[in-house]
């Protein structure tokens, strides 16, 4: 079976002209052609402004003249992941989507597919050329850069759209509806210390964890996964307190907006004490994995002798560092009041980077109250004071505090629950949505947020479950219908 015999049609036959468009973030200009010359194609009114988002309007349909204005929302960009062994190009080849084995799921072959959220950009603009569905006034907005800084949703002009509810069709699970997410801010310390000379008759080590799950910083946080750079760190600041041991190097995790999986760190210890340092190990790998048994059971610590550095840290910086850390929140501060088994508020200690006598430590907070966001970075910053760095923040973004009594939302579930036999659940999300930007550029805009089941998003693993397309083009048509 091909991907033009799914249903809708129109939907997967628009989806595969986008997988054939480059639109890596930050590189969306084809994207733009594309849409705009679509637009010009079907004699529909657009508008791109000065940020590269893209604005195509259509007028009612007959005899819905006097039903709300809507704006449809979906972001244009793909994160661009590739297998090591696949030659890929973001910038010119076309993404394959094809159907897997047992015809559940559309995959792409050895990248992202890009179904985040080019599966709604595809609904807009089905919608958009389909002379047979019910409808009032629609502003299809298209935005760029979502992927790797809401840039799109930044440049939004607090003017441009007219309408007063907003269908965004950005999120990943069948049968869920979101009215709220967290706003984010990252902290970044800097830190000099001074090199002092190895000790005479040391032996040197890798000291490594590996093995953890990781996942996002948001939607992961409270399932328990262990932090690499906490776990390291931990063993390291443990050890010192009965035995001789230098830090030479320190290395942990990379995205600010993924819990590290990996760290590692190159340490001294005594050639007297190589026995009882290799049984510490040991021991603590035991201790690590009792502890993570439930949630993150692949955890693996170990040592392997390496060359002697050129140098160590001085002892005071060095104490002073593994304290740091050690007293660095991570992970869930506090849960939601208002919206059961919702994470309200969390930090995530996301990187470590030695750079000669320079470290990095980077982090990242978020929560549904911007109050609680001040205040758990101003917490995350005072830490990183009190060790003598210098602090950076993030201009970061806002959240979308939930509402229960939506109009839209009531619309929208009583529309899943009349098609599909079931009720849908509402929640709020702890990542970060475009919603959060345009609930303040927009504040009575009335919002809700759902899509079709995706798994593996920004992972080659990407895939979308067919079944769930048909249940969200269904949806959103009986939505626009109703209103």
């Amino acid at each position: 079976m091909n991907l033009n015999e799914l249903y809708p049609q129109i939907v997967w036959n628009i989806f595969q002209d986008i997988c054939k468009v480059p639109r890596p973030s930050k590189n969306e200009g084809k994207m733009i052609e594309f849409l705009t010359d679509f637009a010009k194609k079907h004699n529909l009114e657009y508008t791109v402004d000065k940020t590269g988002n893209v604005i195509i309007r259509k007028p009612a349909s007959k005899g819905c003249e006097n039903k709300p204005s809507v704006a449809l929302q979906s972001h244009i960009d793909m994160v661009c992941e590739k297998n090591s062994n696949k030659e890929h190009d973001f910038l010119k080849d076309p993404i394959k989507p094809y159907i897997t084995e047992d015809g559940q799921w559309v995959k792409a072959d050895g990248t992202t597919l890009g179904a985040d959220d080019g599966i709604g950009v595809a609904a807009e603009l089905a919608i958009l050329i389909s002379d047979d569905i019910e409808h009032g006034p629609l502003e299809c907005l298209f935005t760029v850069d979502e992927e790797t800084g809401l840039t799109g949703a930044f440049g939004l002009e607090p003017d441009v759209l007219k309408s007063k509810i907003l269908l965004n069709l950005d999120s990943e699970d069948d049968g869920e509806i979101f009215i709220g997410c967290a706003g984010g801010v990252d902290t970044v310390g800097t830190l000099t210390f001074k090199k002092a000379p190895v000790i005479p008759n040391a032996a040197a080590f890798k000291v490594s964890v590996y093995g953890l799950v990781g996942g996002h910083s948001g939607d992961d946080i409270n399932k328990g996964r262990g932090n690499s750079n906490k776990l390291l760190n931990r063993f390291i600041y443990e050890y010192s307190k009965k035995h001789t041991i230098d830090l030479a190097y320190f290395d942990g995790g990379n995205l600010r907006n993924a819990i590290p999986r990996e760290a590692y760190a190159i340490v001294t210890v005594p050639d007297k004490q190589v026995n009882t340092f290799k049984k510490a190990v040991a021991k603590y790998e035991a201790t690590i994995k009792a502890e993570l048994e439930m949630t993150d059971a692949g955890v693996s610590f170990d040592a392997e002798k390496t060359n002697l550095p050129k140098y160590v840290m001085e002892k005071d910086d060095f104490v002073k560092f593994i304290r740091l850390i050690y007293a660095m929140p991570h992970g869930v501060i506090s849960m939601s009041f208002k919206l059961k088994g919702i994470v309200e508020t969390s930090t995530n200690l996301a990187s470590i980077k030695f750079n000669g006598n320079k470290i990095t430590i980077t982090t990242s907070q978020r929560s549904d109250s911007e109050s609680l966001k001040a205040d758990i970075a101003a917490m995350v910053e005072n830490c990183l004071l009190l060790a003598g760095a210098k602090i950076q923040h993030s201009d970061g973004y806002p959240g979308w505090t939930p509402n229960p009594d939506s109009p839209i939302l009531h619309i929208t579930l009583d529309v899943y629950k009349d098609l599909f036999g079931t009720p849908a659940i509402f929640r709020s999300i702890h990542a970060g949505l475009e919603c959060g930007l345009f609930s303040t550029k927009y504040p009575d805009m009335d919002m809700v947020s759902y899509g079709p089941t995706l798994r593996g998003v920004h992972s080659p693993d990407e895939k979308i479950e067919i079944h769930t397309v048909e249940k969200f083009w269904k949806m959103t048509l009986e939505i626009l219908k109703r209103l």
